[in-house]
C-alpha cells in the first residue's frame, strides 16, 4: 500500500512538473491539500502565491507554510496581511521564527508573544539580532 501511494505521489509530482505556470495557477484554486503542498514547492512565486490565496487552504496548511524556510518572503507577507490567520498564535510565532519573514513583520509580532517564547527568541542565535533585542526589551517591559 505504501509503495503504491509513493508511486502516486511521484507520478503526480511529475505531472505537475510538466504543467505550465498558468495550468498550475488554475489548479491551485481547486486542488486538494496534497496537491497544494506539492504546488507550494514550485520555484515560481506566482504559483506559491496562488496556493496561499486558494479558497480551500486551511490554517494548518498556512502554519506549515509559515514554518517553511524555503518559502518566499512575498508568501510570508501575504500570510501576515490576512487578519483571520494572524489571530492564530502559532502562525504569529512561526512568522517570528522564520528567517525569510521581513523584519518589520516579525517585529510586529513581538508584543503578542508569551514570556516563554520571548525568552527563547531573545536567546536564539538563529533569530535576526534586532528581533532578539526587541524580544529582550519586550520581556523587560512585561516583567516590570
Amino acid at each position: 500500500m505504501a509503495g503504491s501511494e509513493q508511486n502516486d505521489v511521484r507520478s503526480l509530482f511529475l505531472k505537475l512538473q510538466s504543467m505550465t505556470v498558468s495550468e498550475k495557477l488554475e489548479l491551485s484554486r481547486k486542488a486538494s491539500k496534497e496537491i497544494r503542498a506539492l504546488l507550494m514547492r514550485d520555484s515560481n512565486k506566482l504559483v506559491q502565491l496562488a496556493v496561499i490565496e486558494s479558497p480551500n487552504i486551511t490554517e494548518s496548511e498556512v502554519l506549515t507554510i509559515a514554518n517553511n524556510r524555503q518559502i518566499t518572503d512575498e508568501v510570508l507577507r501575504k500570510i501576515a496581511l490576512n487578519r483571520d490567520w494572524m489571530k492564530n498564535y502559532q502562525i504569529k510565532l512561526a512568522l517570528t521564527h522564520n528567517p525569510k519573514t521581513p523584519l518589520a513583520i516579525a517585529l510586529r509580532q513581538i508584543p503578542y508573544l508569551s514570556q516563554r517564547d520571548l525568552k527563547l527568541i531573545s536567546k536564539s542565535r538563529a533569530i535576526a539580532r534586532p528581533l532578539a533585542i526587541a524580544a529582550e526589551s519586550r520581556l523587560k517591559e512585561v516583567r516590570r
